[in-house]
């Protein structure tokens, strides 16, 4: 595809997702700045081990704004450089962005890990000035606050995945008056002190609870889950699964138990973490374990998918924007 420049376009630096396994850095033309809008610098961006990765590997079910070639990426940090005349930002306030859809032709699932953003001043999220990479983290944050948003009394009692997703849920449920206990099968991500329990499934025999909440993504767990649940016990699936999903009846139907899908998160989940973060009760920087510069762009998603210690790549976008 070739770029036709507008003398008055702003262009942007931006990972494109050519074809499945075929990952570019390109210089892409943006549509057209609109009142409502602004532009930002970004400064750095995340990589979703969950969704961008189905999108990589070409997995991702038909959503609105699939096809390739695509932008990808959700977790953008950086500065409004330009803002539109119907924007309540002004130029120098940091903010978060949730993605873009700016790029014309080019699809955006989810259209975010660019050098240079146009988005709506509505989508995005005023940060603190001071906020540097572990703003990347909100969407996700956001995610892990999705599964609270049902009941203010919700409180998860295991919770099974000690990723990136998983310790942010934990943290939220911390934070909600819960104890979680999370299993993990990774040693590496056991260790540590988290304000939790955090122990080898070969150690969760015993263990059973009301609330039980998968994020780990494995679609073969859900059995797994079911032997922990205390009669009429509820299952939360937090992950993001490719494949189809089936459990034993019986098992399920001794503790008459519920399953819920937890899915994309709100605006109000976005602002409730930003909330949390801004007053810093919520914290995110034992979350970035990796971190590089846009030109070993490639180094960064192959390092994402494929390093079982990578919990947050980070993409600094410094120097680009």
């Amino acid at each position: 595809m070739e770029l036709n420049l507008n003398q008055n376009a702003f262009l942007s630096e931006a990972v494109v997702l050519e074809r499945p396994n075929k990952l570019s850095l390109k210089t892409l033309q943006m549509e057209e700045f609109k009142s409502d809008e602004v532009l930002v610098s970004v400064e750095h961006s995340g990589i979703s081990t969950g969704t961008e990765r189905l999108l990589y590997e070409g997995r991702m079910p038909d959503f609105p704004g699939m096809g390739y070639p695509l932008v990808p990426g959700y977790e953008s940090i950086g500065t409004v450089e330009k803002s539109g005349s119907e924007s309540d930002l002004l130029p120098g306030e940091k903010v978060f962005i949730p993605g873009a859809r700016c790029f014309g032709e080019f699809k955006s699932l989810f259209g975010g890990t660019a050098s240079k953003l146009v988005v709506s001043c509505k989508r995005v999220c005023k940060v603190p000035g001071d906020t540097n990479e572990e703003g990347t983290l909100l969407a996700l944050a956001a995610t892990a606050q999705h599964i609270f948003s049902n009941s203010t009394e919700y409180k998860p009692d295991i919770i099974v995945g000690h990723g990136a997703l998983g310790r942010l849920i934990a943290k939220l449920a911390v934070l909600n008056g819960a104890k979680p206990i999370v299993v993990e099968a990774n040693k590496e991500r056991r260790i540590g002190n988290f304000g939790y329990e955090v122990i080898a499934p070969t150690e969760s025999k015993n263990l059973i609870g009301d609330y039980v909440v998968d994020a780990s993504g494995d679609s073969n767990q859900l059995n797994n889950l079911i032997k922990f649940l205390k009669p009429n016990g509820e299952i939360v699936l937090a992950g993001f699964y490719d494949k189809p999903l089936s459990f034993d009846f019986a098992p399920a139907f001794l503790r008459e138990a519920k399953i819920r899908v937890s899915a994309q998160w709100t605006p109000n989940d976005l602002k409730e973490v930003c909330r949390l973060f801004t007053t810093k009760k919520l914290d995110f920087k034992d979350l970035i374990s990796h971190r590089v510069s846009v030109g070993s762009i490639s180094d960064a998603y192959e390092i994402a998918f494929n390093d079982s210690s990578c919990l947050k790549m980070i993409i600094n976008w410094k120097g680009l924007s």
